[in-house]
């Protein structure tokens, strides 16, 4: 029987991702010769309005040239390509599925930004990188399929350095009930965990984190959903989207989410908060302990 862990990998492997978004791009008359992150965008943003929502979280944050950043369930890497060309941060991004990893590592060489940008893959439990290691840590749609907040939260907060960001756009759970699947992140309820808004600022609140911003983002992304399915409805679906990763039922997962968010059933927020130097290394050592033995889903 399969862990959670690959079965999360599993959801997101598609296979020749890359020989797809490479095709899609000749279709559309792009010069792979050069090739910029701005053509990527359509693609490699595999979140909630997209680029668009990117772009809004990095103006959260004054982020100063060299910064370094980690970014977290960095998919195909487009935000990180994004934080390293318009805003001259040194990134690197982990991924639980190797696929998006080998393909982030590939389009950042093909865009030229190999030098600012670098991913690897690993869990979102078990960060390979020091205690206080970066200066923002940032995610958007990850920890959907992670169970285990507090340890995802924990580790989070071990690698930001004191006085550092934490930047999220994400996914948690409304009050409209249980979700529809299948979704974009889950096929079926078995590596789908929200939680509420509530508990997750409270989790983070009690790791240390100051929280500046917490903003209600559902009404807008329920917006861009709408309008996404509507243009496929009207034109078909572009060469180049995020249904290239989404698989055959793509279209039934984004009908689905917008089921859910004009029900609450989820709902979508995004945070600015930073680490307080007077977080208690005491309890950062007892969580760490409580979570090593944990076998919850990474990210």
């Amino acid at each position: 029987m399969k862990n959670d862990r690959e079965q999360v990998e599993q959801h997101y492997t598609q296979g020749r991702i890359l020989d797809s978004i490479l095709g899609a791009l000749r279709e559309t008359g792009t010069d792979l010769a050069r090739l910029t992150p701005e053509d990527l965008a359509p693609v490699d943003e595999f979140h909630v309005r997209g680029r668009e929502a990117t772009v809004e979280l990095a103006r959260r944050a004054s982020l100063k040239p060299g910064s370094q950043v980690l970014d977290v369930g960095c998919g195909l890497g487009g935000s990180a390509r994004y934080l390293a060309a318009e805003r001259q941060c040194r990134v690197t991004g982990i991924d639980l599925t190797q696929e998006y990893v080998d393909v982030a590592n590939a389009l950042a060489d093909m865009v030229g930004l190999s030098d600012n940008v670098a991913f690897r893959q690993a869990s979102a439990l078990e960060i390979p990188f020091g205690d206080a290691s970066f200066d923002v840590v940032w995610t958007q749609h990850v920890q959907m399929n992670i169970a285990d907040k507090r340890a995802f939260y924990l580790e989070i907060a071990r690698v930001t350095r004191p006085k550092g960001l934490f930047l999220f756009h994400d996914i948690f759970r409304g009050d409209g009930g249980p979700l529809h699947y299948p979704v974009p992140w889950a096929e079926d309820p078995s590596i789908s965990f929200l939680a509420a808004p509530g508990e997750v600022r409270q989790i983070l609140e009690n790791l240390g984190f100051v929280i500046h911003d917490w903003v209600d983002k559902t009404e807008p992304s329920l917006q861009w959903v709408v309008a996404a399915i509507e243009k496929v409805k009207v034109s078909g679906p572009p060469p180049l989207g995020p249904h290239l990763l989404m698989g055959d039922n793509a279209k039934t997962k984004l009908e689905n989410a917008i089921r859910n968010l004009r029900e609450g059933r989820f709902v979508v927020y995004q945070a600015r908060a930073e680490k307080s130097n007077t977080v208690s290394k005491r309890l950062g050592r007892q969580l760490k302990s409580q979570s090593s033995s944990s076998s919850e889903p990474g990210a």
